[in-house]
């Protein structure tokens, strides 16, 4: 279904699954009627809905989600948990409705999780999880079902068709990127194997540093001594540049 629909009064008809097709046009009719030409506030639609709880990424109108999925998803006519049921247009439901499979209970019997089917408390767009569908085709391949209607605290009288169920798996057997699940890394236990030896180069580059390390230590521990300095005369002292670092020069080296 879409996003967010505008509704005036002047008849224009939208897509809102319910169980019995004139009750529901005759209530939703008299909703339009008692607001006159304003605007209806906005509510969640079965699409959004749908698609973050199974996966399935597809957009655009209910209706279009079958055909979409062609090439792009596998599909059948077996519920599966997590599958979408996906629902053909019929009567006032003229953009189709999607639902995901909550839990399979026998050859005719589902759980769905889906928005925007109910009125719950005068309300539309609202969410409902674990209600009952069942297959009322002949065959028994899911091409009609009536659904829980929460008006009637029953299942609805009307039998909507179904044009197969869409399941989150890429056509072509390859990942689909659809699912909400964090890819695992995996670790070896092994440590790395290192040499506890030094290359050539490294120890080329830093050799002889310990001698250079203790005798700057021993230049700055032992003070040179003092040259008297006549009385009148004032001598200014210029410090000798500090020698590199020993360290820096070492990786200087080493990076050559």
């Amino acid at each position: 279904m879409r996003g967010i629909h505008f509704i005036i009064a002047t008849g224009l008809v939208l897509a809102w699954p319910g169980v019995a097709q004139a009750d529901a046009s005759a209530d939703f009719q008299r909703a339009v009627e008692s607001r006159g030409a304003q605007e209806l506030p906005p509510y969640l639609q079965c699409v959004p809905f749908a698609r973050e709880r199974s996966g399935v990424q597809i957009y655009g109108d209910a209706l279009t989600w079958w055909d979409q999925a062609a090439g792009r998803y596998k599909r059948g006519d077996r519920p599966r948990v997590g599958a979408v049921m996906a629902f053909r247009p019929s009567g006032g439901m003229t953009l189709g409705h999607v639902a995901t499979v909550a839990r399979v209970v026998d050859s005719r019997t589902v759980l769905l999780d889906h928005a925007n089917w109910s009125p719950i408390g005068g309300r539309r767009g609202q969410i409902e999880r674990g209600v009952k569908a069942i297959d009322v085709s002949p065959a028994n391949d899911w091409s009609q079902v009536r659904v829980w209607y929460a008006p009637l605290q029953d299942l609805g009288t009307t039998a909507w068709p179904v044009a197969g169920f869409i399941y989150n798996e890429p056509e072509r057997g390859q990942p689909f990127g659809g699912q909400r699940t964090l890819a695992s890394a995996s670790y070896t236990d092994a440590a790395p194997i290192i040499s506890p030896k030094p290359s050539k180069r490294f120890a080329e580059a830093f050799a002889g540093l310990g001698d250079t390390v203790v005798a700057q230590a021993a230049s700055r521990q032992t003070p040179a001594p003092r040259t008297a300095v006549p009385h009148r005369v004032r001598r200014v002292a210029t410090a000798a540049p500090a020698p590199r670092d020993p360290i820096a020069q070492a990786l200087a080296r080493y990076d050559r």
